[in-house]
């Protein structure tokens, strides 16, 4: 922990971990920007109008993302949910309450093959929490127009579209496309961009709506964002009457992803670059001359203007796995969790997007202090790790 930062969690009992795996909602996703830590503070002690707030909010999310309108909701995960229930229903509140009951309505929701993804759960419950049905386009790895085109029918009420480093990277059709042949036959297209910097292109590329997370590279509170056309925003707003009461986001939400928008807006993105590219070159030249350990700095895998650091564990030079190694760090003191979705792939990577001061310089540490440990040790298969990764989930809360 840096320097006299204040640090709640050793009171609450809980382990001051490091995050190198990236905005990940099971580690709180982000730190929280100045800005919407204040607007937070400042509006938990006052009444406000829900209704009119969120028309405020409206009006700065239509500005920063070129969206007709705006709509704060609980996530990302909901906006799903909420913007394909409002495709279905409209503004009609008879059919709002009718949710998750669709008879009556279009119901088919068409989404990639490659874009049924997991975040945390199915994207497919995502889908299905609405009341409508998943319609899979294409095969996993290849996909073409003639696939998506002849998915349509007279059923279909929207098309999902997902870009995440969750989602298969080749093989897809290009949004563009996507948007173009939807739109010809009058089917929105609601984008999941919950991860995404990009506020503007995907609307701009011809989709109806974008959802984004308020509190990953935002640095807002938790909360999700619905942004685009005015008709389907004010549809998904409104299952706020009906299935959506459930996903519902308080005056904090709201307040902190406004100030967290804005400060996107005039945060110093080169200089936090900067930084993060310090990080990287201190973690590629100390692990350099580690023994077993390839390095090496790649791009985001949709596009987003940052870098991360590829660690590849060589089992026969470094006398253990990138599993071994990833488990181990977050068993440590204090736990360093690092991004291992790839694991079994045999390498993990870094993230340098959330480090508070002298953060960088532990991690760094510990990873060569803990391969130096774990040599000579015997190797696990990585599904004894994932059993016991789940058998402990299963025993909560115990």
């Amino acid at each position: 922990m840096a320097p006299n930062r204040p640090d709640i969690r050793p009171s609450l009992g809980l382990r001051p971990i490091i995050n190198v795996s990236g905005t990940m909602t099971a580690l709180g996703a982000s730190i929280a920007v100045p800005e919407a830590i204040e607007a937070v503070s400042r509006v938990l002690p006052e009444f406000v109008e829900i209704n009119d707030l969120q028309r405020k909010a409206s009006a700065v999310i239509a500005r920063l993302t070129g969206a007709e309108a705006g709509y704060v909701t609980a996530s990302a995960s909901a906006g799903i949910t909420l913007a394909i229930a409002g495709a279905m229903t409209g503004a009609d509140l008879a059919k709002i309450e009718q949710l998750p009951d669709a008879s009556g309505m279009k119901d088919e929701v068409v989404i990639l093959t490659g874009h049924l993804v997991g975040y945390g759960a199915p994207i497919k419950q995502a889908i299905r929490l609405s009341g409508s049905r998943v319609i899979s386009v294409g095969q996993v790895t290849m996909v073409r127009s003639y696939q998506l085109e002849g998915s349509i029918t007279e059923r279909t009420v929207a098309a999902l579209y997902v870009v995440s480093h969750h989602a298969v990277q080749y093989g897809q059709i290009p949004l563009a496309e996507f948007c173009r042949i939807c739109n010809a036959r009058g089917v929105p297209v609601i984008v999941d961009a919950a991860s995404e910097y990009d506020l503007k292109g995907f609307l701009a590329a011809g989709a109806a709506a974008a959802i984004y997370s308020a509190h990953k590279f935002l640095g807002g509170p938790t909360a999700g964002i619905v942004a685009g056309r005015k008709d389907l925003v004010r549809a998904a707003f409104l299952q706020n009457h009906g299935i959506g009461r459930g996903m519902k986001v308080g005056k904090e939400g709201i307040a902190g992803t406004m100030a967290a928008l804005q400060a996107w807006e005039t945060r110093d993105h080169t200089t936090i670059r900067e930084r993060e590219r310090e990080h990287l070159t201190l973690w590629l030249d100390r692990l350099r001359n580690a023994p077993g350990l390839h390095a090496r700095i790649v791009g985001d895998p949709t596009g987003n203007p940052l870098d991360r650091l590829e660690v590849a564990v060589s089992p026969s030079e470094a006398g253990t796995t990138a599993w071994m190694l990833a488990a181990e760090l977050a068993r440590g003191d204090p736990p360093i969790i690092v991004r291992d979705h790839e694991v079994a792939n045999g390498h993990f990577f870094l993230d340098p997007c959330n480090l508070h001061p002298g953060e960088a310089e532990i991690v760094v540490d510990r990873i060569v202090s803990t391969l130096r440990a774990l040599q000579g040790q015997p190797i696990q298969d990585v599904s004894t790790l994932e059993r016991r990764r789940f058998a402990a989930l299963s025993q909560w809360p115990d």
